[in-house]
């Protein structure tokens, strides 16, 4: 006899409680970083560090958000996704702080400048690309654009998973290493990606397998 195994299904009042504790943790500390840049409480080079953690900080929550599907497989439960959504958007708002620190306090919109940063420092367009398709997935976040867009929400909410190496080839070009302190974030992205290489390859082995009876059956009815 093979006992019912319960799923864990999270209460409206336990949701709430953790969308709140995310919602302190991560806007709570952006808005501290900016208060404390602002009252010069960062050292010696505000920007530097205003920089430094919003982008590390962005990509601490986007490894935290591709773990939410492998978590909720492993637990067999959905209860992780409902938190997917929100952490998602919090990644893009931590990197556009990243972006708009650099644009406003670094180069101060001399747009002359930013062109020229642009040209010599090839890293800057990845980090925007990055920016560009997160600002894409969360704008389509809500649930009434998902179902206009129907199959093509999924289409372009799967390049997330080419945020991530876009995320830390930036991280990486703009540290001038691979080495040390990226060389872990590298790990950790490999660790996350893997599973998800391994499911793209097995459906497009899947797709070339019925192509291929397809095509069988075709030349069968043919002759």
């Amino acid at each position: 006899m093979i006992a019912n195994k319960k799923l864990l299904r999270l209460s409206p009042f336990a949701r709430r409680c953790i969308k709140s504790i995310i919602h302190c943790v991560a806007l709570g500390y952006i808005v501290w970083l900016f208060y404390a840049g602002i009252t010069d409480s960062l050292g010696a080079d505000p920007v530097n560090t205003l920089l430094n953690e919003t982008g590390i900080w962005a990509i601490h929550l986007l490894f935290i958000t591709l773990l939410l599907s492998p978590l909720a497989k492993w637990l067999k439960s959905p209860a992780p996704i409902q938190f997917r959504r929100m952490l998602g958007i919090y990644v893009f708002v931590y990197a556009l702080a990243h972006f708009s620190t650099y644009i406003l306090f670094e180069l101060q919109l001399d747009m002359t400048l930013v062109l020229s940063e642009i040209i010599s420092r090839p890293y800057i367009i990845v980090g925007m690309l990055a920016i560009l398709l997160l600002m894409a997935l969360t704008a389509t976040s809500f649930n009434l654009i998902r179902r206009k867009m129907g199959k093509r929400w999924q289409q372009l909410h799967n390049t997330i998973y080419a945020i991530l190496p876009l995320a830390l080839l930036h991280f990486s070009w703009s540290q001038k290493t691979f080495w040390q302190e990226p060389i872990w974030y590298w790990l950790v992205g490999i660790i996350i990606l893997i599973p998800r290489v391994k499911h793209g390859l097995s459906t497009f082995r899947r797709k070339q397998l019925r192509q291929k009876k397809l095509q069988e059956k075709k030349l069968s009815n043919a002759a």
